[in-house]
Order: C-alpha cells, then sequence, then structure tokens
C-alpha cells in the first residue's frame, strides 16, 4: 500500500473510524427495517466494499441487489450531470422496502435519478443509505436516512472510492493530493 498512500495528502476516516460507524449504521437499520422485506441495493462500483461490511453489521433477514451507474467517468473528478444505467438490479422491488446502499452523495444528481426510477417500480419505501455525504456540494435535495460521515469538499478514495479506478483497495478513506487529479493524470504516472 506504500505506493497509494503517497498519493495521499492525508486520512480523512480510519479504518476504525469506519468499521465503528459501520456497525451503529447496522444497528440502526436492523431496528428500523425488522420484520420488514428488506432489500439493500448497493450501487456499484463504489458502494460494494462498504456493502459488504454493512450486510454483516444488519441482524435481520435481508436480500441484496446491484445496479451500476455512470455520472463520472475515467479521470473526471465531478459529476458530468447525465446519469447513465450500465447494469439494471434482478430483483422486482414491487412491495419491498428498498435500501439503497451508496459510498458517496456529492451534487445529488445521481440518487434523486435513481430514487426517482426506483419509485416507477412501485416498492413499498426508497431509502437511502450513504457511507459518505458532502453538503457543501449539494445541487439537489435528497433526503438522506442513514449517513455514515458528513466530509468537506476534498477528493476522497479508498475503501471502494476511487480515482481512474485506482484506490478502491484501501482500507480507510484518503483525500487524494489535489496535483494528481487536478493535472488528470493517471495515478500510476504519479511521482513517488
Amino acid at each position: 500500500m506504500t505506493d497509494l498512500e503517497n498519493d495521499l495528502a492525508k486520512i480523512l476516516i480510519t479504518r476504525e473510524q469506519l468499521q465503528a460507524r459501520i456497525a451503529e449504521l447496522g444497528a440502526a437499520i436492523s431496528r428500523d427495517y425488522a420484520g420488514k422485506d428488506l432489500l439493500l441495493l448497493c450501487i456499484l462500483k463504489g458502494g460494494v466494499l462498504f456493502l459488504s461490511d454493512l450486510v454483516r453489521a444488519i441482524h435481520i433477514p435481508h436480500a441484496i441487489d446491484f445496479m451500476a451507474i455512470s455520472s463520472y467517468g475515467g479521470t473526471r473528478t465531478e459529476s458530468s450531470g447525465v446519469v447513465r444505467i450500465i447494469m439494471d438490479l434482478n430483483a422486482n422491488i414491487a412491495n419491498r422496502d428498498v435500501l439503497i446502499v451508496e459510498d458517496i452523495i456529492d451534487t445529488g444528481r445521481t440518487l434523486t435519478y435513481i430514487t426517482e426510477l426506483l419509485k416507477t417500480r412501485n416498492p413499498t419505501s426508497v431509502k437511502i443509505c450513504t457511507l459518505l455525504n458532502k453538503p457543501s456540494r449539494r445541487e439537489v435535495t435528497v433526503p438522506l436516512d442513514y449517513i455514515g460521515f458528513d466530509i468537506p469538499n476534498e477528493f476522497v478514495v479508498g475503501y471502494g472510492l476511487d480515482f481512474n479506478e485506482v484506490y478502491r483497495n484501501l482500507p480507510y478513506i484518503g483525500v487524494l493530493k489535489v496535483e494528481l487529479y487536478a493535472r488528470g493524470e493517471s495515478p500510476e504516472h504519479s511521482p513517488a
């Protein structure tokens, strides 16, 4: 990990902080959805590490499914505003309680689009659980039901979040050095 760690300005949220907060989220979700038909809908790719720890912290029956959405792409560091569904979920969500599991909420545009789309499929409820929330970047009001951490407007990587498909494997949330993404260069070519 040393090479990847050299690309970070700082560690924002430690592994221990992540695990402690995910345990709290799992307990709250278990309490709130007891006796309900819960489906956790993970938004790929960034949400998969969060989901894998969250499902182990939820102690009631639940199912999981996945959607892949694109609004960034490549070395972009801000949403394009155009949301594309790359992979739709497999499950029928009619009469089910859907909890969207997302890695980060930034402008809110992507989650607004997904939420509105899912509501047309007649679920009992659609709620949102995000690991990270950047309220200072919000352009669209999105009701967030479970929030891991509110974070400042910094470009974060690790624990599923990437820059150009790199850094997802870091076990914590770090802030990427500005000079790496400001030039749009791939991290493989970054100075050591």
